[in-house]
Order: structure tokens, then sequence, then C-alpha cells
């Protein structure tokens, strides 16, 4: 069961229940008796650069450099309609 605290106590102790969370406690923050967040630890997720190369077109700077927002938005729009 989560132990819960009022809001201006989590204020108060938050590096202390941050400390508590990572090392598996369940903690629920309550604003007048009703809980309103739960702290819980994020994962951190491996970052994957240039995943949009396998879904967007290779467009070269020059053209990019020559058309307008206009021309751009309606390439970009139909991308979307092929998903």
């Amino acid at each position: 069961m989560a132990r819960v605290v009022n809001i201006h106590e989590a204020k108060t102790h938050l590096s202390r229940l941050v400390e508590d969370v990572l090392a598996g406690e369940s903690i629920t923050i309550a604003k007048a008796g009703v809980p309103m967040v739960d702290l819980t630890i994020h994962t951190q997720t491996k970052r994957r650069f240039g995943s949009l190369s396998e879904v967007l077109p290779d467009i070269p700077n020059a053209i990019l450099m020559e058309t307008n927002s206009e021309e751009l938005a309606s390439h970009f729009s139909s991308l979307e309609e092929e998903w």
C-alpha cells in the first residue's frame, strides 16, 4: 500500500520523498485527504537518432532552401496520408 503524504509535507520534504521512491517505496501525494498524484520512477529510454530517415525522403538542403513553406507543408501532408 502506498504511503500518503499531504501536499505541504511533500513540498517540505520532497528530496527525502524522492529518495524513498528510488528505494522502492510507493508514495501518493494528497490534497485535503484526496489522493492527487503518485510519485514514480521514470525509466530512461534509449534514444534512437535518425529514426525518421526511414519515413521521410532524403531531401537535399538546396531544395529545402528554394522551397516555400506552403510547398513543404503540402509535401509533408501527402506523407501523412500514406501512413
